[in-house]
């Protein structure tokens, strides 16, 4: 049975959909089975391989609501070995549809549950916002990795999380367990970076992946080609970190 993973923080632009289109890329081309499922209304992820309005009959929106099943809204081998569930606009109205429906936390992890045994990782792209959507996300995840970008209020940011994935675990979701954090818009010529760095390391005992993800001009341009960074430009220095990052995920071990 595969491991869920859901690529979550509250905050936006802090690499989480690059994390989440990158790593479900590299852990395909490792020969796993990935489905990535894009949580968030903004449908970057799904854009991220090209797939379009156009492109799309059934999304996660249509899953929500429990118009369709996972398997439904999946479109399969968007590349080999990885197959997306993508989202749109109409997804941000979920959290009001949703809100008189009774179990409503654990629409995905029904639907994942169903699907699980058929992938080697399930990727989930959370919204950059404590939501339904993102506590469904939890609900059905495994575990939680967190992409942190190197700014100067990333501590405040991971502590906020940390809180969030503590109520889910003792609420709904006791297996829940985070996988480890991953800093994402290195510049290394920068003091403030090496300092977010050290300072998140020293004041955590959480995971983190040494595979730093650096701030990078061509993983910032590859998904207005549709592409991961892996096909864009895989000797780029942001594909080899994520390259990193998927063996590391691989031979994660749960504690």
């Amino acid at each position: 049975m595969g491991r869920t993973i859901a690529i979550a923080n509250q905050k936006g632009g802090v690499g989480k959909t690059t994390t989440a289109i990158n790593l479900s890329a590299c852990l395909a081309q490792k020969k796993k089975r990935v489905l990535l499922i894009d949580m968030d209304p903004q449908g970057n992820a799904s854009g991220g391989f090209d797939l379009g309005d156009a492109s799309i009959d059934k999304t996660i929106y249509d899953v929500m609501l429990g118009e369709a099943t996972l398997e439904d809204a999946t479109i399969a081998n968007v590349r080999p070995k990885l197959s997306v569930v993508p989202s749109d606009v109409n997804l941000a109205a979920a959290e009001i549809q949703l809100s008189d429906k009774e179990e409503k936390n654990h629409i995905l992890r029904e639907e994942v549950e169903k699907i699980k045994n058929r992938y080697d990782y399930i990727i989930i792209d959370c919204p950059p916002s404590l939501n339904v959507l993102t506590v469904n996300a939890m609900c059905a995840a495994d575990t939680v990795l967190v992409p942190l970008q190197c700014e100067y209020y990333a501590l405040e940011g991971l502590a906020q999380l940390m809180q969030t994935v503590q109520l889910i675990q003792e609420r709904e979701n006791d297996r829940l367990r985070i996988e480890g954090i991953v800093f994402t818009m290195y510049d290394g010529r920068t003091n403030l970076a090496t300092e977010v760095v050290q300072n998140v390391t020293e004041n955590t005992d959480k995971k983190i992946y040494k595979c730093i993800i650096p701030r990078n001009v061509r993983l910032a341009e590859a998904p207005s080609y549709g592409m991961p960074i892996t096909e864009y430009d895989p000797k780029s220095a942001g594909a080899q970190a994520y390259e990193k990052l998927a063996s590391k995920v691989i031979h994660y071990r749960r504690s």
